[in-house]
């Protein structure tokens, strides 16, 4: 059945190859499969193509973080408050800011 899932969102991304809808959902499906590097690619790639796809910066950072790239995460975390901030999604900005906090030892004052 995961395999089915799998192919299925690979056949509809050869139809589609920019959604960023299609790409987020194989890189969510390749991560739960545990094939780390081919999450990592999908993720990067909607981060450099699809910046305003937000829910992405949340779990790349989360993926860099459990990669032990740290400043990858931070970064990755920054650049998602920004876009957020420029979106005005406050709660998916308030998420981001909350696992910033985490990843840099900041307290809520010191934002």
């Amino acid at each position: 059945m995961q395999v089915d899932r799998l192919e299925k969102l690979l056949e509809f991304i050869k139809n589609e190859p920019d959604d960023p809808f299609l790409k987020y959902a194989l890189a969510t499906e390749y991560l739960r499969l545990n094939q780390i590097d081919k999450a990592l690619e999908y993720y990067e790639d909607l981060i450099n193509k699809h910046p305003g796809y937000i829910g992405t910066y949340y779990h790349l950072g989360k993926l860099y973080e459990a990669l032990d790239r740290k400043d990858d995460a931070i970064n990755t975390y920054e650049t998602g408050m920004k876009v957020t901030r420029e979106q005005r999604d406050n709660h998916a900005f308030s998420e981001l800011q909350a696992v910033y906090r985490d990843a840099t030892g900041e307290d809520e004052d010191d934002f």
